[in-house]
């Protein structure tokens, strides 16, 4: 068994997210092309005496270490599904703003599973694992794998997409709060078109101006400074600026590093109060997501 070991909790940026439908018990069906950035939280975990959890990082005044984290449940459910594990002490730097529709929460409760399972010799599928980590939210499924997919159902139904390169974008967050269930209670139609069959990776663009977030217009009534991070991503050159999940994260995209990187500094010279960010999306190994 390793000492300690230590885990990326990347970004979830929704470059497309269609509503098209919901549940009996409430729950929104969606449709969302998905990926995941350099940028992230870290979940840290080593071998203890006794169970203990720290944060820390940009944003680890808005948590607590309370039961109730995220990382806290995943810890919990590996051990209510194995039985008798030992303590372990979890370390966090939360780099990620917080509630902010770019999957912090759930990617850190994502690589807390994977962190102990390595640290325990845990060995279970990446499917197996979404299954049983679906109660801990419907973003958990996608989190694990932490790779290129769309997402159908609550989250639920994935399925990898290969082929598209690494996109450059920045990621920029107005610093204000957007509920998720009034976002939801906002929307005009809940039973909307899915996406458009995928292309082929060079036709992606266009495909992408075809798409759409179906959040992105009830989230910029509840907040309009949305609306402002979304100029200042075009205005600095983003050939596609949109809200990521509920928000109220926005992303952009451009054609490389450099001109993603200049956008960041202009618009957080400009926002210093915002959080603004240059990163550019990968991809878990397929091994790795077991």
């Amino acid at each position: 068994m390793p000492a300690k070991v230590v885990e990326h909790a990347p970004a979830k940026v929704n470059l497309a997210l269609h509503v098209t439908g919901r549940r009996d018990d409430g729950y929104h069906l969606l449709d969302t092309l998905v990926v995941f950035t350099e940028v992230g939280d870290t979940v840290s975990v080593a071998a203890a005496e006794q169970d203990s959890f720290t944060i820390q990082g940009p944003f680890a005044g808005l948590l607590d270490d309370e039961a109730d984290n995220l990382v806290l449940r995943a810890r919990d459910l590996l051990r209510s599904a194995h039985g008798d594990l030992p303590p372990v002490a979890i370390s966090l730097e939360k780099n990620l703003p917080v509630a902010s529709g770019i999957g912090g929460g759930s990617s850190d409760a994502a690589a807390t599973l994977r962190a102990l399972m390595r640290l325990w010799g845990i060995e279970l599928s990446a499917d197996t694992l979404a299954v049983a980590a679906l109660r801990l939210g419907a973003d958990l499924p996608m989190c694990l794998y932490a790779r290129t997919l769309v997402a159908r159902g609550i989250g639920e139904e994935i399925e990898p997409v290969e082929g598209i390169p690494p996109l450059h974008m920045v990621l920029a967050n107005p610093g204000v709060a957007v509920p998720t269930p009034a976002i939801f209670r906002a929307l005009a139609s809940r039973e909307n078109p899915p996406l458009p069959t995928l292309p082929g990776p060079q036709a992606l663009s266009a495909w992408l101006t075809d798409t759409r977030n179906d959040l992105e217009v009830p989230a910029r009534t509840l907040a309009p400074e949305i609306g402002e991070v979304l100029s200042r991503l075009t205005a600095n050159g983003a050939s596609l600026a949109r809200m990521s999940g509920s928000g109220a994260t926005c992303f952009g995209l451009f054609a490389s590093a450099g001109e993603a990187q200049a956008a960041a500094s202009a618009i957080a010279a400009r926002h210093p109060s915002w959080y603004v960010t240059a990163t550019r999306t990968i991809e878990r190994a397929r091994a790795d997501a077991t």
